[in-house]
């Protein structure tokens, strides 16, 4: 029987250092890798509310590893698993190990981080997504980290209505192992303005209307050579559970 366009297979690869990463696939076509976001998984961003599905009906390949420290893929506790921007030295194993030389890239909130620091280190995709992300979140990690290294030291405190309520909550749905996620949180380099003007990829940003959590989307497509901005309905969380995110992206890559 031939395989449905939208159902997930999933497979593992040893990394760079031998750590061993999850990566989920769906549909055939032109490949695009999409990368999801802090403490999510490739199931939660992008199968679980369709975005997958509908991109792979369009006549993609999406490719969707769990990073690091998430999904079901490796969370050694080991220091020395964690040098800096380790997720982007993942992410260039991946497309190594997959020969890859001709396919488009996205991101979602650290997923896009991710994407931008790839983009820099030489990574060539056609076309590029970055969603769920603003100017000031590409160079400001230290805030955030800060943040999330505090919601993982109340873990088992936090009250209600505590700003770190709603983190604590969802680290522990998604099952993030506390003591690797302290060590990922510090190996995040930032993409500073500079840089980010010279990014020529043509470039999607792509956000919630009432996400602001990393910052001005509108800066960044400002800011980028060849970005263009497309807002879609929801929040942070929200935006990637609606039907609208993988229209645009569609619309982006098909265009």
């Amino acid at each position: 029987m031939e395989k449905s366009l939208t159902e997930a297979t999933s497979d593992w690869f040893e990394s760079f250092d031998g750590v061993r990463l999850c990566v989920h696939e769906m549909g055939e076509g032109r490949p695009l890798i999409l990368l999801h976001g802090l403490f999510s998984s490739a199931y939660v961003n992008w199968i679980k509310f369709g975005t997958a599905a509908q991109v792979a009906l369009a006549g993609f390949r999406v490719i969707m590893p769990d990073l690091r420290v998430h999904g079901q893929s490796a969370a050694p506790h080991d220091p020395a698993a964690y040098p800096q921007d380790v997720l982007v030295k993942d992410i260039e194993a991946l497309i190594a190990h997959l020969e890859l030389d001709d396919f488009d890239l996205g991101g979602f909130s650290l997923g896009a981080r991710t994407t931008a620091k790839l983009l820099l280190r030489g990574t060539k995709p056609g076309r590029v997504i970055l969603s769920g992300m603003g100017l000031e979140g590409l160079s400001g990690w230290a805030s955030r980290r800060d943040f999330f290294l505090a919601a993982i030291a109340m873990r088992d405190t936090v009250k209600r209505g505590d700003e770190h309520w709603m983190a604590v909550q969802f680290m522990k749905t998604m099952k993030i192992d506390p003591v690797a996620a302290i060590l990922l949180l510090d190996t995040f380099g930032d993409v500073e303005p500079g840089e980010v003007a010279a990014i020529e990829t043509e470039t999607l940003v792509l956000c919630g209307r009432d996400d602001r959590d990393n910052g001005s989307p509108v800066a960044l497509a400002d800011l980028l050579p060849n970005g263009r901005l497309k807002e879609i309905p929801g929040t942070h969380m929200s935006c990637v559970t609606t039907i609208e995110l993988g229209e645009a992206i569609v619309d982006f890559l098909t265009a």
